[in-house]
């Protein structure tokens, strides 16, 4: 069966969607396109307005309908600890599982030089500007265990060292190669109050 070019197009941007292939987006189509088509008018004005509105916290680049987030204006929330994470569903995990008050940078991703991401496509001058221009004494590396994970935590650990901050990491109950997404909430609640300070001499291999 061949589909009309308006469904097919549907069909094709729902599988933009993580986890969504052919057969599932047909039938997310099929179902917005039922008789009662209200829920698929509300879903097209959330994605819209979504769209054009929400854009990066200036501070902590995190997603925010205002210029800085609601954690950021948060004057409750202690300035001297950050917490590095890779995406700001990293940061909400931490937020409904723990009882972390400082404050956050999401990098927006990882170092990885094989798909030509560097310092400089994260843009990491804005978290050097963070760290020379702050009164942060400790950062918190809370980055997914992965490869990429592990080495652009090395870097971050260099930066944070050379502006003379405390450093750690938050331990971590998940395999390695694991994502702090489907880290269950009481796993990364003691992972992040057992978090460990890195040795200024790392040991060699």
């Amino acid at each position: 069966m061949s589909f009309s070019p308006l469904i097919l197009n549907l069909v094709n941007a729902l599988k933009c969607l993580p986890g969504v292939g052919t057969k599932t987006a047909q039938r997310m189509a099929f179902e917005l396109l039922d008789t009662d088509r209200n829920p698929g008018f509300k879903l097209a004005l959330a994605l819209t307005e979504a769209l054009t509105q929400v854009q990066q916290c200036s501070c902590c680049r995190t997603l925010s309908e205002t210029p800085l987030c609601a954690l950021c204006s948060n004057p409750k929330r202690d300035g001297t600890l950050l917490c590095i994470v890779e995406s700001p569903i990293d940061l909400l995990a931490i937020e409904q599982s723990s009882h972390f008050q400082g404050l956050y940078f999401v990098l927006g991703g990882h170092l990885s030089p094989l798909d030509g991401i560097g310092p400089r496509e994260l843009k990491l001058e804005e978290l050097e500007d963070k760290l020379k221009n702050s009164n942060i004494r400790e950062v918190i590396l809370a980055i997914n265990p992965t490869v990429e994970g592990q080495a652009t935590g090395h870097y971050l650990t260099e930066i944070s060292r050379h502006y003379g901050k405390t450093i750690s990491q938050i331990a971590y109950g998940v395999p390695f190669g694991g994502e702090l997404e489907w880290v269950n909430h009481t796993t990364l609640n003691h992972a992040f109050h057992a978090r460990q300070v890195i040795p200024h001499d790392l040991p060699q291999n």
